[in-house]
């Protein structure tokens, strides 16, 4: 019985050892041209302990699906040395609303307003 026990102890690790905890991959790129119905609100992600100690939370943003909102959820991530994480943002342009991707960018000191108004402007292009 305890020969038994121990091999499907043993057989459970094996299987197990094969799992990986991963963030599921977004199902859909980020949409990129102008849409003309606004976002909903973000939703509240309720946020519990990380995964691993350091890591850092993304919030989940709303995506566009062709014909729809989507919403994207948040993840953890591993933080970034010299980078902060900028997040994704529907800005309204001429009554139309465009996607602003999220990302890693080099962290700095102080905020540059005017290099950073400057990088809004050539993201739109």
């Amino acid at each position: 019985m305890q020969i038994k026990l121990a091999l499907t102890a043993i057989a459970a690790a094996i299987i197990l050892s094969g799992c990986v905890v991963a963030p599921a991959p977004m199902s859909r790129p980020y949409y990129r041209e102008p849409v003309m119905i606004a976002p909903p609100p973000p939703r509240v992600e309720y946020v519990g302990a990380p995964p691993v100690v350091s890591q850092v939370w993304i919030n989940g943003f709303w995506n566009w699906a062709g014909n729809r909102h989507e919403w994207v959820p948040g993840r953890w991530e591993a933080p970034r040395p010299g980078q902060q994480w900028v997040p994704h943002r529907w800005e309204q342009d001429n009554g139309r609303w465009r996607l602003r991707g999220g990302g890693w960018e080099e962290h700095r000191g102080h905020h540059d307003h005017d290099d950073h108004e400057r990088h809004d402007r050539r993201d739109w292009r």
